[in-house]
């Protein structure tokens, strides 16, 4: 038996010891498997056993002790929880025995959560779910979920769309207190009675737009002037309702952006203002924001002029009702000829000079999804892009293009779209690739708007033996949004923004906001670097859920018509080419997906600078037509479809060259 001191000195070095060992704070990171990582404040990966894992979720912020192992590796024991960001979250309802777990939709995190009986609002088994914590695993390692609403079964009616709102934190709803202030802002603002408004009732606007649209933020005019045409773009003025510095518009600016879903729309702007008060409705006098623009003979977009305006659309026009008229069936619309057909002259005038001198994308065939009353896809049918589309979409463009103008003109700060062409850390590759495939072009300045214009254009020539236009996607930036102004080598222009919908666009409504400022006299800088920044982010979550209830949608479709017989099988063509695979578009539908060739017999190996996978008996490359057969959706992959290629499918590879003697 140990006496007095002997115990004391055994206390001693066990506190020593405790005291030895590494403490620090970590936030921790999780894996496919059940272990994880310790990420520390100085950059640090710690091993997290799967005994560890237990205690804590993914993201949370937790104090760890970090020790050696017999076999001198080292790990992070939890010890404290600091703090847990996990809120709400979706995921499906589950049962083991008698025990109802729900399994969450989150990366990192594999493992389902008990919820208790008080917690589970009725749920059944399959449900798709909206839970939030109740209690967290650092004390015992287990877990417990509550139930805060459940979003419907597998067959509920656009659970597709109702489940990818959730999921992605998309608000459906309005606070109180901004229906409360839109409701004192409807009563007390009168935007028609400001004196700075010009009348232009007398104008004869006509809005193109889909036959069911109601939140038409656009009308068109033109006239004839003695040197080209007068074009007036009349956009739909929402800003007097939506101060800068308001809770509805902070409302606003964390939608971003209307939703648009197949079969539900979440609308940017309540529809008092998006399709009532400030829609630019037929035969209704309403606030605008007109651009009026002056159009050369030749299409050049010459001085213009923002103006605070009252305008009244004489006619709510369809696409298909005035792409008959521009095609020869004039007896619907002759009432409205003359507006239509100076419209029509200023399209193809303004559309021939951005042939001639700029950068304008080729028309890719459309598709229309036709959905039942139960909200699946019940046909899938391709169209062609109308004349009319095209020249609302020509008058936008001119439009946004003196929005730019007019933002860099005044020193605004943005917002202004941006795209720098070839990304800046593929320079040399695209120097490397041109001298390859389109030696000619190899001297142009890729960097330069102009050098950008003519390479662009030489790679989309059609007597090309490969489709250089498509490989050279990869090299290729996104657009950015920014607070200077900054090229658009994508259309080969020197400034451009979005100020044309701000029914549906936050960035089109900041815009405003900044030339409103500007014309009131005051400096226009309601606009940050953070703001934009925010904004992006928004629309990329916004993105993200439109893409993943497309694909669920999508996959039932898919899978139904392959359940229609044996070996159905699609017939596509390869859009995007990879190591592990290549992706491909359906002709019939438009649908896309993957073929995976790594479990492929035979082996294959990619070559970036032709954008081709290659085995021993088989090619693949961009544009090549392909038949496949559809193999399923991952849900953890955002319902990606997969598909398998039909045997013997595949170019033969090229031969090689003989052996020089």
């Amino acid at each position: 038996m140990l006496n007095q001191d002997s115990l004391a000195q055994l206390k001693g070095l066990k506190s020593q010891m405790e005291a030895e060992k590494e403490r620090a704070d970590a936030v921790v990171k999780g894996t496919q498997a059940r272990y994880g990582f310790a990420v520390l404040d100085d950059g640090r990966e710690i091993f997290i056993p799967p005994d560890e894992m237990l205690k804590a979720f993914p993201d949370d912020r937790v104090r760890v002790c970090i020790r050696p192992t017999k076999d001198n590796k080292t790990i992070a024991d939890i010890e404290k929880l600091l703090d847990s960001p996990l809120g709400d979250f979706t995921g499906r309802c589950v049962r083991k025995g008698k025990a109802v777990f729900v399994e969450p939709d989150l990366p990192q995190l594999k493992r389902w959560l008990f919820i208790p009986p008080h917690a589970r609002n009725g749920v059944k088994e399959g449900d798709y779910l909206r839970c939030a914590i109740l209690r967290h695993p650092i004390r015992d390692g287990k877990p417990q979920a509550k139930v805060l609403s459940v979003i419907g079964a597998e067959d509920t009616p656009g659970i597709e769309n109702l489940y990818s709102m959730a999921k992605y934190h998309l608000a459906s709803e309005w606070s109180g207190a901004s229906k409360k202030e839109l409701a004192q802002k409807l009563e007390q603002c009168k935007p028609l009675e400001t004196e700075r408004r010009r009348d232009l009732t007398d104008l004869e606007f006509v809005s193109i737009d889909a036959a069911k649209t109601q939140d038409i933020d656009d009308a068109l005019y033109a006239e004839i002037s003695a040197d080209g045409w007068t074009l007036f773009v009349a956009i739909a003025d929402p800003t007097a309702y939506i101060g800068a510095d308001s809770g509805l518009h902070r409302d606003v600016a964390a939608r971003g952006t209307s939703v648009y879903f197949h079969g539900d729309v979440l609308p940017m702007l309540p529809e008092e203002l998006s399709q009532d008060t400030c829609a630019l409705s037929e035969g209704a006098d309403r606030p605008a924001l007109v651009c009026k623009i002056a159009v050369s003979d030749n299409g050049e977009v010459g001085e213009f002029e923002f103006i605070e305006a009252t305008v009244r659309s004489r006619a709510k026009l369809s696409y298909y009702a005035v792409d008959r008229y521009l095609n020869g069936q004039y007896d619907e619309l002759m009432s409205h000829a003359t507006p239509l057909e100076a419209l029509y002259q200023v399209y193809r005038a303004l559309r021939a000079h951005r042939v001639e001198h700029g950068l304008v994308m080729e028309d890719r065939r459309e598709y229309r999804w036709i959905l039942g009353d139960d909200k699946q896809i019940d046909s899938i049918e391709p169209y062609e892009k109308l004349l009319s589309q095209k020249l609302v979409e020509e008058c936008m463009i001119a439009a946004n293009r003196c929005g730019a103008r007019f933002l860099a003109e005044h020193k605004a700060s943005g917002p202004f779209v941006g795209h720098r062409g070839f990304r800046a850390d593929r320079i040399e590759e695209t120097r490397k690739f041109l001298a390859m495939h389109a030696p000619e072009l190899a001297g142009e300045n890729p960097e330069t708007l102009a050098g950008y214009r003519t390479i662009m254009r030489g790679l989309s020539a059609p007597d090309r033996a490969l489709p250089l236009r498509p490989m050279v996607n990869r090299l290729l930036s996104r657009a950015e949004l920014g607070c200077e102004p900054a090229a658009h080598m994508g259309m080969a222009l020197e400034s451009y923004t979005n100020c044309t919908s701000p029914l549906r666009k936050y960035l089109d409504l900041l815009v405003h906001l900044q030339i409103k400022t500007v014309l009131h006299g005051d400096e226009a800088k309601l606009v940050s670097a953070e703001t934009l920044d925010t904004l992006a982010e928004r629309l990329a979550v916004s993105r993200s859920a439109t893409l993943e209830a497309e694909r669920w949608l999508a996959s039932r479709y898919l899978a139904r018509l392959s359940s229609a017989g044996e070996k159905v099988s699609f017939k596509g063509r390869v859009i995007h080419v990879n190591s592990s695979g290549f992706n491909v578009r359906l002709d019939d539908s438009g649908l896309e997906g993957f073929v995976d060739l790594r479990k492929d017999p035979e082996k294959f190996s990619y070559d970036k600078w032709t954008a081709s996978l290659t085995s021993t008996t088989r090619r693949f490359q961009l544009e090549q037509p392909v038949e496949i057969t559809y193999l399923g959706a991952d849900p953890e992959e955002q319902y990606l479809a997969r598909f398998a290629l039909v045997e013997g499918c595949g170019l033969k590879p090229p031969k090689e060259p003989p052996a020089e003697e």
